[in-house]
């Protein structure tokens, strides 16, 4: 049964091409978003971009006919632009409130068509909750939900014959397993004797050849001085610094070392094995809390603040001691020899970034879209990690389900150049650790 669905302005702002997303059904659109859109049109920010993008879209669809009477969808459905003139009830009777006259049109949908179901589409979930009460079905725009429970995680344990465990310990070793068929490309496993469970070898499924191999041996200096503290780790570490990889995604809480050994592999492979031109470091700014408002000073001076935990990893790598920081010795050593770039994610869009080591930091705030713009920049023998925690979001406009970082993890599990791990447990210290679980 065809259905009317009629469309919010911050689903269009959000994702410019959900008028296409609905199959063969009714996609409506009210007067009223149209003109609350138009606000954002000069904007330069995501915003502004999509607001441009969604006036493009409906003026190209004006060359195929008249909105108010409907103009076909590319897979069967019809586009209409509607208004209403129908009187809400008297507690929601303020008509300048741009959401009651939105909501006013949904309802006058519903009594003028009531042989289809309409159904109201928007991400506030006050209104959402408004339009409940007012008999409307009403629900939230989430192409791209995973719930954060069912997420990817990148590890799985199996239990194997005692000789298939024995034989990952050798090296350049390849073992074929039974399993194969239920594993991704470089999904990371811990292979368990099935005679003795505490006997184990940890591999990571090679999607091309179809089997297991031994995670790279570490030297005894480790990846810039820093060696895995527990089995999550070395797992990061192995996708880190394998360069068939070209996109790596890691989850997890504060405290798992996410970040350092995202830095630490990218300096060892920029510094010390020259793979890669430099080392660049971003990270959406989103304040915690309130913000401090405008910073003075170059592009460098106002990214310091945001930078700064970028900083201190570095440093942390650099083992400075008391007498060299003195001396002003710092991060700043790697960015005057050219092999660190810092690079606000406001700027990236149009680049192309071959030869480089790319962090995104606390990717968890980015949208589904701006990843794409991101990850689309990639050149040729560019390698990019996403870091972040889906529980600690500051962007007030996506959230632990339909994120950026999540929709990358769910989106490249299947593909062999892409490897992801979620890890669990922190090392920062003790408190650290306790706090996580705790708070």
């Amino acid at each position: 049964m065809r259905k009317n669905f009629i469309l919010d302005t911050n689903v269009l702002l959000h994702d410019p091409r959900s008028i296409y997303g609905f199959k063969d059904n009714n996609v409506i659109i009210p007067i009223y978003v149209i003109e609350e859109i138009d606000q954002f049109k000069r904007d330069l920010s995501e915003l502004g971009r999509n607001a441009r993008l969604v006036a493009r879209y409906l003026d190209s669809f004006r060359a195929e006919g008249s909105l108010k009477e409907g103009v076909p969808l590319p897979h069967g459905g019809m586009l209409r632009v509607c208004f209403s003139s129908r009187e809400l009830p008297l507690s929601m009777a303020d008509s300048n409130l741009m959401d009651n006259r939105i909501l006013a049109v949904a309802i006058d949908l519903m009594g003028k068509e009531p042989e289809t179901q309409a159904v109201f589409i928007t991400k506030d979930t006050n209104l959402r909750i408004r339009a409940d009460a007012l008999g409307l079905i009403a629900e939230d725009y989430d192409t791209e939900r995973v719930e954060i429970t069912e997420l990817y995680t990148g590890f799985t344990e199996l239990l194997a014959p005692r000789d298939q465990v024995d034989q990952l310990y050798r090296p350049g070793a390849e073992v074929e397993i039974a399993q194969a068929d239920r594993l991704f490309p470089n999904e990371l496993v811990l292979l368990k004797d099935e005679t003795n469970p505490s006997h184990t070898a940890m591999a990571r499924f090679h999607g091309v050849k179809g089997r297991l191999v031994p995670l790279a041996r570490q030297s005894k200096e480790g990846t810039w001085g820093v060696r895995p503290r527990n089995m999550e780790q070395a797992f990061c570490l192995d996708l880190l610094l394998n360069d068939d990889i070209k996109l790596v995604t890691i989850v997890g809480k504060a405290g798992t070392g996410k970040t350092l050994l995202a830095i630490a592999a990218g300096l060892q492979k920029v510094t010390e094995e020259g793979l890669y031109q430099k080392l660049l470091v971003s990270r959406p700014i989103f304040p915690l809390g309130r913000d401090i408002g405008y910073l003075p000073g170059s592009v460098e001076e106002k990214l310091n603040p945001w930078m700064q935990p970028i900083f201190d990893n570095v440093e942390f790598l650099m083992n400075l001691s008391r007498a060299d920081k003195k001396a002003g010795r710092g991060y700043h050593e790697l960015l005057d020899l050219g092999l660190m770039e810092i690079e606000p994610l406001t700027y990236i869009r149009g680049r192309s970034i071959p030869n480089q080591y790319i962090i995104v930091d606390e990717a968890q705030n980015l949208t589904p879209h701006e990843v794409k713009t991101i990850i689309t920049r990639v050149g040729d023998n560019t390698k990019i990690i996403l870091t972040g925690d889906p529980f600690q979001i500051d962007n007030p406009y996506v959230d632990a389900t339909n994120n950026g970082l999540v929709h990358v993890v769910n989106r490249f599990k299947s593909e062999k150049i892409a490897g992801h791990i979620t890890m669990a447990k922190g090392e920062r210290s003790a408190l650290a650790e306790l706090a996580a679980n705790l708070l």
